[in-house]
C-alpha cells in the first residue's frame, strides 16, 4: 500500500499524518510506502512547522527528515490511497483528476475515525494549541485506516 497525506502547505497536518503513519506502519511492520504534500508551494522544501515537529516527538515521532512539496497529478500513479485533511484540499486534489480511478483514490481522512461525517482536520497553524487536538484527530483516524486496509 503507498499512502499519501495531503494538506495545504504540507508542514502542519500532512507532515504530523505522514510521521503517525510511518511510525505505525514500522510498529505493524506493514511495508508500506507513506508520504505527504500540499495543495500549494509556499513551503515547498521547508521543514515541517516546529510545533508540529514538536508534537510528534511528544510521542516518540521524528518527522524532521520530511520537506514540504506540492501535490501534483503524477500522485496519482503512485499512491493507492490519498487522504487529504479538508474539504478545499480535497476539491484541490480533485481538480487534478484525470479520471474517475484518480478520484477514487482520494477520500477525507477523518471519514475513517468518523464515517460519512465529512469532518475536517482543523488547520493549527494559527493555534498552537491545536496541535495536540490535530495530533489526537489523525491518530484515531490513521489507526482505523490501518486497520481497515491490512
Amino acid at each position: 500500500m503507498k499512502v499519501l497525506a495531503v494538506c495545504l502547505g504540507n508542514i502542519c497536518r500532512s507532515p504530523l499524518a505522514e510521521g503517525i503513519l510511518a511510525h505505525k506502519n514500522q510498529a505493524y511492520s506493514l511495508g508500506w510506502e507513506v508520504d505527504s504534500a500540499g495543495t500549494a508551494a509556499y513551503h515547498v522544501g521547508e521543514l515541517p512547522d516546529p510545533r508540529s515537529i514538536s508534537m510528534a516527538a511528544k510521542y516518540g515521532i521524528d518527522i524532521t527528515n520530511q520537506r514540504a512539496r506540492q501535490f501534483k497529478a503524477i500522485d496519482f500513479d503512485r499512491f493507492d490511497k490519498i487522504l487529504v485533511m479538508d474539504r478545499s484540499n480535497y476539491g484541490n486534489v480533485l481538480s487534478l483528476a484525470r479520471n474517475e480511478e484518480d478520484r477514487k483514490k482520494v477520500e477525507l481522512i477523518l471519514n475513517y475515525s468518523k464515517p460519512g461525517a465529512d469532518k475536517e482536520v482543523p488547520d493549527p497553524y494559527w493555534d498552537d494549541n491545536g496541535f495536540e487536538h490535530v495530533y489526537q484527530l489523525l491518530d484515531e483516524a490513521t489507526e482505523v485506516f490501518i486497520k481497515e486496509n491490512s
